[in-house]
């Protein structure tokens, strides 16, 4: 989005005279202590929140509604919806209506964006000779420093934090100025000037080729990106975010830029950019928006160039808990009484991207206490626990799994994390591991529950190993949530009707909702993810199936009829509930 410039005759300026940040001192503890404390009485009458909750929120939020709000958005479970009529009541304005909301980029353009970002306000339309704001905290604090900020009168209205930051990163994009920076460096010898002039990781380096970095790293945080992939092709330079699964194109650059970006992200992950036919991998740190991320990168040589992805790992995001994943109850408990089994090996299956590593580190957490040794060995090491010991792999000092592994079992160990099994000796250490009386967990690629056995086998290991050193495996894979906030009624196809009929077990269910699209969910009609899992105890039936080499669809048919509901299944149960919808279902799983 090109941002819009003032002419020489245009009576007024953009809005803005002063400075957000200056102003964003904290506010009057009193009063805005009152009104967070109304706030949260509102909703605890209301049925939406628990008192003792209110008590933590009012701890955390230290007498701002912005910090209040987001506690209850994000840590209390309260919606969106309902937070925004408790704040409209207390600061005495209007709801604000999210779900027909047409942003007027001619109007964002007027409105300082650090204003916008510092208070969490949006402007949204004109109305009567005013600006209409929406707000996540519309009290006459906040009005006063925005409204002396900008030096000018608005209409507001109560929203909440989640909306409002969405809007904000959808309107203030980074692509408003990358057609300069790229422009700034184009003429330049891009490897000449990248080697020559970068040599830190700081993102607020004012060199063009490190502000078009920052961009794309801000704007790949903003938008909840799990990885940035950055293709040569044979006419540009394309970037793409994955968001929620799905690779969405974020910046189209000429391919002059391919070089000279390269080089500074091989520099900043200390790689050699010397190098640039054999594949490289490679890391840094950084800090984007006050936030502390990882970001691991991984090079290859296509036909048009190096391709670099980069996986971003927020730090400032708190570990989610085994009770937070969104295993359905019967399937919570059964896991938890598994991995707390005092020796054996739970496995943890599916593709890349489907969630393995978030729910090895759920199982860390909940089974971690002062009394076990929990050690791991993984690559790299994501997260950083407090409490556990973590063995980063390092293939040049002879560092694998395998040896790795081999170490730890010197070390004392009461439980194991395998990062992942990638070949028959690492599998084989981990059975003898699980086999000798230590607790072991790991990740596998595979389809599904069943399929992972047989992965084991297909390695190599002997079947009474297999049977005899397995306790559980849990399979799964990250289904996209239908948008709560342009979530509609419609009617499936016949052929959508036909696949849930068949696997959702015997449901009557007629009322099917769908996202359509709105400036919360980018357009996308899904926003966020959510777990769908299936659960394979090992009984003793089970073992003797797996001895006798028995076919997956033999163990599967054995499996269900001994409780375990297949991911299929679970999926569906999620469409009945209206979390998620029948295509997305058939995406992501469908496979029979």
């Amino acid at each position: 989005m090109a941002l819009r410039k003032s002419r020489p005759d245009e009576p007024s300026a953009p809005l803005g005279g002063g400075s957000a940040t200056a102003l964003a001192e904290p506010p009057p503890v009193g009063e805005s202590a009152d009104e967070c404390s109304a706030v949260g009485q509102a909703l605890v009458q209301g049925g939406r929140l628990a008192a003792d909750a209110l008590a933590t929120a009012l701890a955390d939020a230290n007498g701002d509604l912005l910090k209040f709000g987001a506690a209850l958005l994000n840590r209390h479970g309260v919606g969106r919806n309902d937070l925004s009529s408790a704040v409209a009541a207390v600061c005495q304005v209007p709801v604000a209506d999210v779900s027909m909301v047409a942003l007027d980029e001619e109007i964002v353009t007027r409105f300082p964006e650090d204003v916008a970002r510092t208070h969490k306000v949006m402007p949204i339309a004109e109305q009567d000779g005013m600006i209409v704001l929406y707000a996540a905290d519309p009290s006459p604090w906040r009005r006063q420093l925005v409204e002396s900020a900008t030096g000018q009168r608005f209409a507001w209205k109560a929203s909440d934090e989640k909306t409002v930051t969405s809007f904000i990163e959808q309107m203030y994009r980074s692509t408003a100025d990358v057609d300069h920076i790229v422009a700034a460096f184009a003429a330049e010898d891009d490897q000449r000037q990248a080697a020559e002039t970068i040599a830190e990781v700081d993102l607020g380096d004012q060199a063009p080729v490190v502000q078009l970095v920052g961009k794309i790293v801000g704007q790949a945080l903003r938008d909840r990106s799990s990885d940035i992939h950055i293709e040569p092709l044979d006419d540009r330079l394309r970037i793409r975010f994955r968001v929620d699964g799905h690779l969405i194109e974020a910046f189209s650059l000429p391919l002059s830029a391919h070089n000279a970006l390269i080089s500074r992200l091989k520099i900043m992950s200390e790689m050699n950019i010397v190098e640039k036919r054999a594949p490289q991998d490679g890391q840094f740190s950084t800090k984007v928006d006050g936030k502390e991320i990882d970001v691991r990168v991984s090079s290859v040589a296509t036909v048009f160039g190096e391709k670099i992805v980069m996986r971003i790992l927020d730090k400032s995001k708190s570990m989610v808990s085994l009770g937070q994943l969104g295993m359905p109850a019967e399937t919570y408990k059964t896991y938890s009484k598994l991995v707390h089994a005092p020796f054996g090996m739970v496995i943890c299956a599916g593709p890349t991207g489907a969630g393995k590593t978030t729910t090895l580190y759920a199982t860390l957490l909940e089974i971690n206490s002062t009394g076990k040794n929990v050690t791991t060995v993984e690559d790299p090491v994501e997260y950083v626990f407090p409490g556990i010991n973590q063995v980063q792999t390092n293939a040049k000092a002879g560092l694998t799994f395998a040896t790795g592994l081999k170490a730890l079992l010197r070390q004392d160990p009461d439980t194991i994390l395998v990062g992942e099994i990638r070949d028959v000796d690492t599998a084989r250490i981990a059975i003898q591991s699980a086999l000798t009386g230590h607790f072991v967990l790991s990740s596998l690629h595979g389809t599904d529950a069943v399929a992972a056995l047989h992965r084991l086998l297909d390695m190599g290991i002997e079947a009474f190993l297999v049977a005899s050193a397995i306790v559980g495996v849990v399979s799964q894979r990250l289904l996209r949530k239908t948008c709560d906030n342009c979530k509609v009624q419609y009617t499936p196809g016949a052929e959508e009707l036909a696949v849930f009929r068949q696997h959702s077990g015997g449901s009557d269910k007629t009322v099917f909702y769908q996202g359509t699209g709105c400036s919360y969910c980018s357009n996308t009609g899904y926003r966020d993810r959510i777990g769908v899992y299936e659960l394979l105890r090992i009984t003793p039936e089970v073992r003797r199936l797996i001895v006798g080499w028995a076919t997956t669809e033999e163990l599967r048919r054995l499996a269900v009829a001994q409780g375990m509901r297949t991911m299929l299944r679970e999926a569906m149960q999620m469409v009945e509930d209206d979390i998620t919808t029948i295509p997305e279902v058939v995406r992501t799983l469908f496979a029979h």
